[in-house]
């Protein structure tokens, strides 16, 4: 009887599968069916405030973008590691660059775990290029155009733009740029390799496990700290007249062994040519993976007062605002901010920006004068947000964040087609504007998901991202981000 028993288990085990498959779809597609509903109408929404402006293709948008440029080689970080022997510390360690191995898996272990981008320095040539030298063939690893420069200007070209790009590059590297794109700057023989160590998320490293996907950059650069371009670049500008100038890359410089006062020398140069330009001319400062003290000041004493554009992710707002009010860096925030928090620390931000450049107008010190800051633009995984002056040169705020949010996807997944399989909504069905008690509360209307209210003397505008599930890419997020939504608002 026992084994009667068991013949007829088995005789029934694949009808019973199917009764449990079916079973499952039956009671699970309806919920699915919502959510692949909800995304297709949020993808349909943001699709549309997109087109609503469109680039003028017989005068094109002329951007002046600097500085430098470089070769990725982009690799998954923790098959690296693990090919170079490299365990897991079980003390997770901020390093302001990198000298040795033990330093390395320490850093790399910091940001992994909360799935943060970080970018550092490595000082000690031998170690940078043995991990080159371990990346040429693993496999899946590529080479790509890389900087946050020609990665702006690549994406500028792409949505309708003429560019004039400043940095040193080989023959064969502006060889590959759009036709669109102007260099300007030194011929170097070989361009410096940056390398990108890419995760996913859930990505696991012996007890560490990535909270989400990300990428960890070192490199060993010794031509961009030097914006050896820029001469040429300025030379070039005035002939050029552009709409918008960009000025970005300038981490190259953080941590890096200059002579004494070269590196204030550099800064020095670069605000003259800043205040030398057009008041019509749009001047955007993308901020990028600071840790030096040192440079943050120097870059609020030289390079912020020129910019009326700024753009950053959720870990350089932080840092920057740490900074503002007098406090130390922050090397390591909150990889996933609330929109309520996020929205907060760029009203500070822009005030306390604002209100320097008036102090400085007003006492004539030594702070370099400059302009208002009229535009905000923070990037994170699950929104985009922005704040705008109202009046002022920036426009078609709502469509420019639609923008933004749609080319996360687009860059992450790799593809210039967004498919809603493989994307999600992070973002909470409704955020406050703030954390201030008692404040509104804006839902997530899926057949107009960008939110835009007034405040003050600026407008601001919130669009949730689709999250890309099918990662190609992280490296180069943010640069493409703000560069597409700078495109519809000059």
């Amino acid at each position: 009887m026992e084994v009667g028993g068991r013949v007829s288990w088995v005789k029934y085990a694949p009808l019973l599968s199917l009764l449990a498959f079916l079973l499952a779809v039956w009671f699970r597609s309806p919920q699915n069916e919502v959510l692949d509903d909800r995304l297709d109408r949020v993808l349909s929404s943001l699709l549309r405030a997109e087109r609503k402006v469109g680039i003028n293709d017989v005068v094109r948008p002329r951007v002046a973008v600097g500085f430098g440029g470089c070769v990725d080689l982009i690799v998954d970080g923790v098959s690296l590691l693990n090919k170079i022997g490299l365990s897991p510390t079980n003390q997770p360690l901020h390093h302001d660059y990198i000298e040795n191995t033990e330093q390395l898996a320490q850093s790399f272990a910091y940001f992994f775990a909360p799935g943060a981008a970080a970018e550092r320095f490595i000082s000690n040539d031998t170690l940078f290029s043995e991990l080159v030298e371990a990346s040429r063939d693993l496999p899946g690893n590529r080479w790509s155009v890389g900087g946050n420069a020609p990665v702006m200007a690549g994406r500028m070209a792409t949505e309708g733009c003429d560019v004039l790009l400043g940095g040193s590059f080989s023959t064969d590297f502006a060889e590959v740029l759009s036709q669109h794109i102007t260099v300007t700057g030194n011929t170097v023989d070989e361009p410096d390799i940056h390398l990108i160590l890419e995760y996913p998320s859930g990505a696991n490293w012996g007890h560490y496990t990535s909270r989400r996907a990300n990428r960890y950059i070192v490199h060993s650069d010794d031509h961009n700290p030097y914006l050896a371009s820029m001469e040429e670049f300025a030379k070039e500008l005035e002939d050029f007249t552009p709409d918008l100038l960009v000025v970005g890359g300038l981490q190259m410089m953080d941590n890096f062994p200059f002579q004494s006062g070269e590196r204030d020398a550099l800064f020095s140069r670069l605000a003259d040519l800043l205040s030398s330009s057009s008041p019509q001319i749009g001047i955007h400062f993308e901020m990028a993976s600071f840790v030096e003290e040192s440079i943050m000041e120097d870059l609020l004493h030289y390079i912020i007062p020129h910019a009326d554009s700024m753009g950053m992710n959720e870990q350089e707002l932080p840092n920057l605002l740490s900074l503002l009010k007098g406090s130390t860096i922050t090397v390591l925030s909150d990889p996933n901010p609330r929109v309520a928090t996020v929205l907060d620390q760029m009203r500070e931000v822009y005030r306390i920006l604002n209100k320097r450049n008036k102090d400085a107008s007003d006492t004539n010190s030594t702070t370099a004068e400059g302009k208002s800051l009229t535009r905000l633009h923070v990037h994170t995984l699950a929104f985009q947000a922005m704040i705008v002056t109202r009046g002022s040169k920036w426009k078609n705020t709502m469509s420019a964040t639609a923008k933004a949010s749609l080319t996360a996807n687009r860059h992450v997944c790799g593809s210039n087609d967004i498919d809603p399989s493989k994307a999600r909504l992070i973002m909470d069905d409704s955020f406050s504007v703030s954390r201030r008690e008692g404040s509104q509360r804006i839902p997530l209307q899926e057949t107009r998901p960008v939110s835009c209210w007034y405040e003050e003397d600026y407008e601001i505008c919130v669009a949730p991202v689709l999250v890309c599930t099918d990662v190609y890419q992280t490296a180069g997020g943010g640069d493409n981000v703000s560069a597409a939504g700078l495109v519809l608002q000059i």
